[in-house]
Order: C-alpha cells, then structure tokens, then sequence
C-alpha cells in the first residue's frame, strides 16, 4: 500500500481540479498475513517505548492480548486501557469512553497510543490522541468502516454526534489473519459502508453541479474503483475468505485515502449517510442499543436508491420548474437542474437498481431493508423528510426533493 499512497499523492500534486487536496502522511500500511508482527519493529525504530495498547474487551481478545504479548517480548513497555461497554453492553465513543482513556495517558511518560478495534476504538482513541498530542497507530479487528485512516472523530457529546477535527494514524497493521475471524455481521457492515458510495458520488456530482460545492474527478475516481472492486468480489467476501477480507479492508482503507486527500467527506458520505446518522440520533434519543454503521448505510443506500430512481424517471424536479414560483433563489436551483437535468439522468443510471443493491446485501449477509434492523417504517418516512438537516452545507438530491416536491 505505501506504493499506491505515493501514486495517489504524486496524482494529488498535478490535480487540475482547482481543489485544496492535502498529502496523505501515514508512515506505512500493511494489509497482510501476521501484520501486527511488524508493529515492534516500527515501535523500536521511531523510539517509540512507552506504549499505551487501547481495545474494549472482545478486541483485546481478538487481538490485543497476543499483540501485548508480541510487544513485551520486545522490550517495550506496555500498558493496557480497556474501554469499558456502557448500560447497553455497547462500547461508545463518548465524553465517558473519552475521559477514560485520557486519564490513562500521561503527557511525560506515554510515547505511542494503539488503537485495537473497529470504528469505535478508533474515534475514541483519534480524538485522544489529538488533545494529547500524541501519535497513534491502527490495529483493525474488523473491516467494517471507512473510518480507520480518517482525521475526524464522530464523538457524542451530550447526547449529540458530532465530528471533531482530530488526528489520522502514523501506520496501519490490517492483519488478515485477525480480519478473517471478524463477526459475520461486521464484515457485512463494511460491504454496506462500500455499497453507500454508488449514492454518495452520485450526490457530490449532483451538489457540484448544483450548489457548486467543490469536486475533484481524481479523488472521485479513487473511489469509484474501490467500489467497483469491492462489489466485483461479493462471492469471496461473502466466504469470508482471506483474498475476500484482504479486498474489503483494502477498499475501506482506499476509501478513507480518497477523503484524506480531498479534506472532506463529500466522495463517501451522501443521503444515505445522512439517513443513517438520523436513525442514530433517534437511537440515541431513546437509549437504544446501536447498530452497526454500515449496516444502517447499506439499508439507507438501497432506500435512497430508490427515490432517486423514481425522481429522476418520473421527471419530477423539471416539472416542478416548469411550475417554479417567483421565488428567486428556488427557482434559480430549478434552472440549474433543469438545464443539467441529461446529466443528472445519466448519473443516476450509474447507481445500481434497488433490488440489486438488495442482492449484494443479502450475499454478504447483510440487512437490506431498514426492518431488518429494527427501523420503523414512521422513523425511515420521517428521515426522508428531515434527514437532509443532518448536513446543511451538502446539497444532495434529497435535500432538492425535499424543498421542492413536498
């Protein structure tokens, strides 16, 4: 991997785009058989001695305890923060888990934090790392996000979530033999998290053409292909085998490159995120137990498709500019997609049909409809409506179906 990060970077420097793209500064990526027995090594060569190994209990299980053992052996001083789970048995990134592993890191003595984990040891130990200014390394022990490589913390603070400007990992450890051994329902996630770009590109090119946020085709293009090859091998991810494993985690990390370079979530991260914070807000409201993240997002990815696929057939937006009020603002937004409207059709042709999206879901094993998660019906209607309020400075279709067609 440290090849393609140096393609992508060399790519980045000549970009026409007119965009702010920013280096991508990890030291190395291993995504490998016994990865983590590099990990003493690059510990031992940047002087870095004095460790602080992070995981919740079943990470520590699944990986933590041999690592802490490889790293004993040695020489390196190591010490062990446990993040405990919260009522639900939920392991969560907040101000609690926060503040937990913060009295665990001392400025003078703590060289090195090692977050062992899935997407929630990672934001916790991200935005910790951050206000200690300390460095991190990422030990996955699923591939179930695009989050591993990412310099924002979602952390909820008072019941909200939010996303915390925070620090990217010095190095990955992705090691396959621990990743194969990952939870089904995990492996599932990640698919799901992957299967959401055929949404997310389309709103960022809908939200460039129409809003001109800003956009970069090299960046899009990064995704796109990790996309393509995530879903070109379901059947060996479905196995979870460890050429099957080795690909989703590859494409994860891909994905996360991409949004590293760009500065901003845009390419992975549409209406189908956007419904899938909502239903976590809900959650969190009530006190639910969590779902998994790319879970939500694959369901959302096929809800979205659908609406957009009858938006778009149905002609609905030029006709409501046909009709346009005499407001300036909404009807200039009309125009604009109204002239753009080949485009957009032809965008929308590249998401996949709903029951497809449905197909790819179901092999991995993973919900393809927001029921099959626990969802109400009344919540995913109510997210249609609100959802686009999750991320007021992104203009996705949703967000225009929703000023103008209800």
């Amino acid at each position: 991997m440290q090849q393609r990060m140096k393609e992508i970077n060399e790519q980045a420097k000549s970009c026409p785009c007119g965009s702010n793209h920013h280096p991508i500064e990890i030291d190395a990526i291993y995504i490998e058989s016994r990865a983590m027995d590099r990990i003493a090594s690059y510990l031992l060569e940047r002087n870095y001695k004095r460790v602080l190994l992070v995981a919740d209990s079943i990470t520590l299980e699944a990986a933590g305890a041999k690592l802490q053992e490889s790293l004993l052996a040695s020489d390196l001083e190591i010490k062990r923060c446990i993040i405990p789970p919260d009522h639900q048995g939920d392991v969560v990134a907040d101000e609690r888990s926060i503040v937990h592993l913060m009295l665990e890191v001392s400025p003078d003595v703590t060289d090195i934090l090692i977050a062992v984990g899935s997407g929630t040891v990672h934001d916790i130990v991200r935005f910790a790392a951050y206000k200690m200014n300390k460095p991190f390394l990422s030990v996955p022990t699923a591939p179930s996000v695009d989050g591993f490589n990412s310099k924002g913390a979602p952390i909820v603070i008072k019941g909200e979530k939010i996303t915390i400007p925070a620090s990217a990992p010095a190095a990955i450890f992705a090691d396959l033999d621990v990743l194969v051994k990952a939870p089904a329902a995990m492996i599932a996630a990640g698919f799901g998290d992957m299967l959401g770009k055929y949404t997310s590109l389309f709103d960022w090119k809908f939200s460039h053409a129409i809003a001109e946020e800003p956009y970069c085709p090299l960046v899009a293009s990064i995704t796109e292909k990790a996309l393509q090859d995530c879903v070109a091998q379901v059947d060996e991810i479905a196995a979870r085998s460890e050429e099957g494993i080795r690909l989703l985690i590859t494409a994860l990390i891909e994905s996360g490159l991409a949004m590293l370079v760009f500065g901003q979530s845009h390419p992975a991260s549409g209406a189908e995120h956007h419904l899938s914070h909502y239903w976590e807000m809900e959650y969190l409201r009530l006190g639910n137990k969590q779902l998994l993240h790319g879970a939500k997002v694959g369901a959302a990815c096929a809800e979205i498709a659908a609406l957009y696929d009858r938006v778009i057939k149905e002609e609905q937006l030029p006709k409501a500019a046909a009709n346009a009020a005499q407001d300036e603002a909404s009807s200039g937004k009309l125009l604009y997609i109204q002239d753009k409207w080949g485009e957009i059709q032809g965008w929308q042709r590249e998401i996949p049909a709903t029951d497809q999206l449905k197909a790819w879901l179901q092999t991995v094993g993973g919900p393809t409809v927001p029921s099959e998660l626990g969802v109400t019906q009344e919540l995913v209607g109510r997210s249609l409506r609100e959802a686009h309020e999750v991320r007021k400075n992104r203009y996705t279709l949703l967000r225009a179906h929703n000023e103008f067609l209800l």
